[in-house]
């Protein structure tokens, strides 16, 4: 059946239920049925032919019967071949049809849920509670800036795609979970659940992932729930004219204790926006932040703009700031006389970003092995690693410190301009242990997708690349 025939109300519900497939020509439907049947109940499957040769055009759409199941599916199978010769399969979940397009939904999109809570739970109360759905990333409040009370609204932000969904889908009722959208989209479909939760709330929410400055527009947050100079938080808008990574933000930041994450803005096109939103866990670590490092030339040349993001709590009276600022005197006291304030002060003259020392140069929430020796790049080449990284990729000398956790690594390799690399290994254990452990986890900011690359030649790597 043509899908110009099918209802739009069947392909999109449930949201997000639907994949979009980019694979070879000679994929039909029955091998890809075969494949992902596994992941739950198929409810249609379109591969999209020539109208005049009916030879397929190598696109496909695969449509579930529940969200969570597109998800796992689209996790497991991006980046496998599906027959013995052709090349790997890229799978997204494909876009609402009511939006006049078939445009891909980054991963980020599909992370974030919006929930109803009682106003007496507590950030913690909050991710005990959707733990057990998946592995959560952060849960924020929302409060009242002025009262500092909760609004009985909430964002809980996962790892996966599928644990959101399965969120979702599983939850108590009574929190009406949501998928949280992006500001620049269409918050119209809120209005089942709240009068435009999304306008109203989100300017509160440190994990949005697109901000908008408060001076741009006053409409973004109603009522009063605006964002002031005079305001002293823990979240900070970072600001860049020229292009960075969210590596090199964290590198910079890092280097003042008590960050609890730093996220990229990405626009609903996948692009960067150029700000970066950073959060602490004390007052004291963002002011420090943001008196040494607002203006601070980083590339050189290029001056970096830090500004408080509103998080919610009323720290505008004279007292609170004097408390804050006798913090922060003391903050800036400890991390200035020590190693980080000299590390600063040499960037400051015009140097590239400082190093992460070496205790923490890699930061992630999974349990890593020791610290082993790379092997000679001249031996035998086992098994090469392909990884996807997002939104940029991490340093090589960080992948080297990652991937040598597992023994036999032979090279760290990225592609120029691509956000992708190699990893090579002398051993087939180490990769497959790497994989288990590495796929889909979240690396010094920057998700990571591991998986075989093509077929392992057992050849003498003679310093020749073969990328």
């Amino acid at each position: 059946m043509d899908e110009s025939n099918r209802a739009s109300s069947y392909l999109d519900e449930p949201a997000n239920s639907r994949l979009f497939l980019v694979t070879s020509k000679s994929i039909t439907e029955e091998i890809i049925r075969e494949h992902f049947s596994t992941f739950g109940e198929i409810q249609d499957i379109w591969v999209v032919k020539d109208k005049h040769t009916k030879e397929s055009k190598g696109v496909s759409f695969v449509k579930f019967s529940k969200s969570s199941q597109a998800c796992t599916a689209m996790e497991e199978m991006h980046g496998r071949s599906l027959a013995e010769g052709t090349k790997p399969i890229k799978v997204f979940i494909a876009q609402a049809r009511s939006s006049g397009s078939h445009r891909d939904v980054e991963d980020e999109e599909l992370t974030r849920i919006f929930v109803m809570i009682p106003k007496s739970f507590t950030e913690e109360d909050l991710k005990e509670t959707f733990k057990e759905h998946g592995d959560v990333e952060y849960a924020i409040i929302i409060r009242n800036k002025n009262t500092g009370e909760s609004k009985g609204l909430g964002y809980v932000r996962f790892h996966k795609p599928s644990q959101a969904a399965k969120a979702i889908e599983n939850c108590d009722k009574t929190f009406r979970a949501i998928l949280a959208e992006p500001r620049t989209k269409n918050s119209s479909a809120d209005n089942d659940y709240f009068s435009n939760p999304r306008l109203e709330h989100s300017g509160n929410d440190p994990g949005s992932s697109s901000y908008a400055f408060a001076h741009e527009s006053s409409s973004f947050a109603p009522g009063g729930d605006t964002w002031s100079s005079d305001i002293i938080t823990r979240c900070l808008m970072v600001s860049s004219r020229a292009a960075v990574t969210q590596e090199q933000i964290y590198g910079l930041f890092d280097l003042i204790p008590g960050m609890d994450f730093c996220e990229m803005q990405i626009d609903q096109y996948g692009f960067s926006k150029g700000q970066v939103v950073v959060r602490f866990n004390n007052l004291g670590s963002a002011v420090y932040a943001k008196e040494k490092l607002n203006g601070f030339e980083y590339p050189p040349g290029n001056r970096l703009s830090v500004s408080y993001i509103d998080d919610g709590e009323d720290r505008t009276s004279p007292v609170g700031k004097m408390a804050m600022q006798l913090v922060a005197a003391q903050m800036m006291s400890m991390v200035w006389n020590g190693p980080c304030g000299a590390q600063l002060m040499k960037t400051s003259a015009g140097y590239t970003a400082p190093p992460v020392s070496q205790k923490s140069r890699v930061q992630t929430d999974v349990a890593l092995p020791s610290l082993k020796k790379l092997v000679s790049p001249d031996g035998t080449v086992k098994e090469r690693l392909f990884v996807i990284f997002n939104p940029s990729p991490l340093p090589v000398d960080v992948l080297e410190d990652l991937f040598c956790r597992f023994g036999s690594l032979m090279e760290v390799y990225l592609v120029p301009g691509r956000n992708v690399g190699y990893i090579k290994y002398s051993d087939r254990n180490s990769a497959h242990d790497a994989i288990a452990l590495l796929h889909g986890k979240v690396v010094n900011g920057v998700k990571m997708k591991v998986m075989l690359a093509d077929p392992p030649k057992e050849e003498s790597h003679k310093r020749q690349r073969t990328y």
